[in-house]
């Protein structure tokens, strides 16, 4: 679904609210309030009256105070109450997204459905394929007997009026390994030990019942405590917000962080050491090696696909190689990563050394709270530039690129074939699976969750196209600077 749309929008103004009230220090006094001013009287209700829609911003503001929806045991417990333990807890915890019962739908089960643009036609192609003779001619249109249906899809790739429709339930549709489904009251329940975090369910629910558990409240105190906050901004990030990247470091440390490292300086890590894995993996005869950057592809390899595990590259990703260098460097240091991506904080969770996650939307929410500009912020002096090729890993196709070239570079005398696995869905599963059986073209397999690559992840801000053109900018901008003469600066990721 696309990204601008009305539930969209209601969360990133939640989020906006939320980051303000924090900020000021008057979250516990005002956020009951918040969803009466969202929903006053008199406004026309999306749902059945004004009290169920305030019932599912209370429920928004939940998740975005970091709850588990599925874990209230009091309805009358107040909001005030809920942000009082977010404002004291100490860790954060999985599963990390939750669904809002209050604004799921309960969609009715996927079916095909026969449309009045059916023109009773005289070939009627959809009564003669359909296998299960579940389509009879009523009153001249054709009509779909439900309990006779097994959703086969034939007869609507024959009508040759398509005249009938698939009716999905978006949720379910998207999630690309079933993770999803209906509980016995007919709401959405995720099952978390099949899930791989990819988020697709979250982008494409049309009531915004499902969403992240956001540690943007843990990040606002953290920023608030005097400690060294540092931020990972992935590679990703500059193609997300207006601006120069330079300018988005300036606006970071107005935010409170003490330093900002760019992710792709890890990037350069992980290309460097999957090539030199790559080259040994083609020594030693395997068929193949796939990239091991994507959370969410890896989390899917060792749950749905686990003959595929001895073919993932064992190199960490780059978020891990950067918060490794800022712990050595300073390990006192609260480490927030930023981008956006789900399953990222689920790998944070696991790593140990990642303190927190922010997505773009929350920190698009939080410059928007303290009235940070980031086109009008001073460009910082950036020092140590990440290579272009590590600065395009968000980018599809560019992972496998960067450590190809890698590979030609050292003159290691093998041939490097790369294919790109745009996106995880039920197609790509089984050209995965199928790599495993038969040696497929290529012997480094670069594998994304989101079709497009991080740039078009499911809290992405700016359009996929937009993001990569900002990135393609920003490396351009880097090169020149890296070329030219070096005045004196101030690094940015070199401790301060």
């Amino acid at each position: 679904m696309l990204y601008n749309n009305n539930a969209t929008h209601i969360r990133r103004e939640l989020l906006v609210k939320l980051a303000s009230l924090a900020f000021e220090g008057t979250l516990r006094e005002k956020i009951d309030r918040v969803p009466l001013e969202m929903i006053p009287k008199g406004q026309p209700s999306v749902r059945c009256c004004i009290h169920h829609d305030r019932a599912v911003i209370k429920y928004r503001l939940l998740a975005m105070m970091g709850f588990a929806i599925e874990k209230e045991t009091d309805e009358l417990r107040p909001l005030s109450s809920y942000a009082e333990e977010a404002l004291t807890r100490t860790a954060v915890e999985d599963p990390l997204l939750t669904v809002i019962d209050e604004a799921c739908s309960a969609c009715v089960q996927s079916h095909y459905f026969v449309t009045n643009a059916c023109k009773g036609c005289v070939a009627r192609p959809c009564v003669l394929n359909c296998p299960k003779k579940a389509i009879q001619m009523v009153n001249g249109q054709a009509r779909i007997d439900p309990s006779l249906c097994v959703n086969c899809g034939l007869c609507q790739k024959v009508c040759p009026y398509h005249a009938i429709v698939k009716v999905p339930v978006p949720c379910e549709e998207a999630c690309p390994v079933g993770a999803i489904s209906k509980d016995p009251q007919g709401k959405e329940h995720i099952d978390f030990t099949t899930c791989i975090y990819c988020g697709k369910c979250m982008s494409e629910c049309p009531f915004g019942a499902i969403m992240e558990r956001s540690q943007m409240l843990d990040v606002i105190r953290a920023l608030q405590s005097g400690n060294r906050i540092v931020a990972l901004v992935a590679p990703a990030i500059p193609g997300q917000f207006p601006g120069d990247y330079p300018q988005l470091v300036t606006a970071l440390k107005m935010l409170g962080f003490t330093d900002v490292y760019e992710v792709a300086q890890g990037a350069d890590e992980t290309i460097e050491r999957e090539a030199e894995e790559l080259v040994e993996r083609i020594h030693k005869g395997e068929p193949f090696m796939t990239t091991s950057c994507c959370p969410a592809y890896t989390r899917c390899a060792h749950i749905h696909i686990p003959e595929l595990k001895p073919y993932i590259s064992t190199t960490k990703s780059p978020m891990l190689y950067t918060a490794e260098q800022v712990k050595q460097q300073t390990p006192e240091s609260f480490i927030v990563f930023i981008g956006p991506c789900v399953a990222k904080k689920e790998e944070a969770l696991r790593s140990g050394v990642v303190d927190f996650v922010l997505n773009t939307e929350e920190l698009g929410a939080l410059l928007v709270a303290k009235e940070i500009d980031v086109p009008h912020c001073e460009p910082a002096s950036i020092l140590n530039t990440p290579s272009a090729a590590a600065k395009s890993f968000p980018i599809v196709g560019k992972v496998s690129q960067a450590v190809w070239e890698k590979v030609k570079e050292q003159e290691k005398g093998v041939q490097v074939r790369p294919l790109v696995v745009d996106g995880i869905d039920r197609q790509n599963l089984k050209i995965l699976r199928q790599a495993v059986k038969t040696k497929p073209d290529g012997n480094l397999i670069e594998v994304m969750a989101c079709q497009g690559g991080c740039v078009a992840g499911p809290t992405t801000i700016s359009k996929p196209m937009v993001a990569v053109k900002k990135i393609e900018d920003w490396i351009r901008k880097s090169t020149v600077r890296m070329n030219a003469p070096q005045e004196e600066t101030t690094a940015v990721g070199v401790r301060s």
